[in-house]
C-alpha cells in the first residue's frame, strides 16, 4: 500500500498565499489617524513642528507605532499627497473624461475650477511645495501629481482635436490652460478678487476658436 502523505518523508507543502498580508482594520484606523494629524500640522504652516513625534502625539498614537506605519516624516508627507488626490485631481479627471462634446466637458471643468478651494487644501498645497523644495522624494512625488493634474487639460483638448479631425495640439493648449489655472490659484491665494470662472471660460473658448 502506498505511504500516506502523513507518512511520506517529504509531505506536500501547502501553497503560499499570494499577495501582501492584509492590514487589520485597527491598523488602517491608526494609519488614517496619523495621516489626519499630519494634514493638520502641514496645513498649520509650521514646518518646524512637523515631526513624527508631534504627529504621533496629535493623533494619540505612540511614537513607535507611528514609525511602524511610516519610516520617517517624508513617508508621512507622501501619504498626505496621496490622501488629498480625491479632493483636487480625481474630480478634474472625471470632469474632463466624462462623456460629452468639447464644449460640454469644458463647461464642467470651468464650473469645477470656479469653486473656491478650501483653506485647508490651499494651505496644504503651500506646505507641500515648501517640502518639495527641501526633499527630493517629495518633489518627485508632487511633480508626478501635477503631471497627472495637467493631463486633465490635455485630455480636454484631445476631445477638441478629435472633433476637428486634426490641426489641434492638445498638449500645448492643455499645458497653457493649466498654467493659467495655476496663476489664478496663486492670485486667489494672495487675496485677489479675480473671478476665475469667466476668465477660464474666455481663455478656453478663445483658444478653441483660434485653432
Amino acid at each position: 500500500m502506498a505511504a500516506s502523505a502523513k507518512d511520506s518523508p517529504n509531505p506536500p507543502v501547502p501553497p503560499a498565499r499570494a499577495g501582501r498580508p492584509r492590514v487589520s482594520a485597527k491598523g488602517e484606523q491608526t494609519r488614517a489617524r496619523l495621516i489626519a494629524a499630519a494634514r493638520t500640522l502641514l496645513a498649520g504652516g509650521l514646518s518646524e513642528r512637523f515631526t513624527t513625534r508631534n504627529v504621533a502625539a496629535l493623533s494619540g498614537v505612540s511614537h513607535g507605532m507611528c514609525h511602524y506605519h511610516f519610516q520617517d516624516r517624508t513617508d508621512l508627507v507622501l501619504a498626505v499627497i496621496a490622501d488629498i488626490r480625491p479632493e483636487w485631481i480625481l474630480p478634474l479627471e472625471e470632469a474632463a473624461a466624462a462623456p460629452g462634446s468639447f464644449a460640454e466637458r469644458a463647461e464642467r471643468v470651468v464650473e469645477l475650477l470656479g469653486r473656491p478651494e478650501g483653506a485647508e487644501l490651499s494651505h496644504l498645497h503651500s506646505s507641500l511645495h515648501w517640502h518639495a523644495l527641501n526633499d527630493a522624494r517629495v518633489r518627485e512625488c508632487l511633480e508626478a501629481e501635477f503631471r497627472r493634474w495637467r493631463g486633465c487639460f490635455v485630455t480636454l483638448f484631445q476631445v477638441l482635436a478629435d472633433e476637428r479631425g486634426g490641426g489641434v495640439d492638445p498638449r500645448l493648449l492643455g499645458e497653457a490652460v493649466a498654467a493659467a489655472v495655476d496663476g489664478l490659484a496663486a492670485a486667489e491665494a494672495l487675496g485677489s478678487e479675480v473671478d476665475s470662472g469667466p476668465v477660464l471660460r474666455t481663455l478656453i473658448r478663445t483658444l478653441a476658436a483660434g485653432t
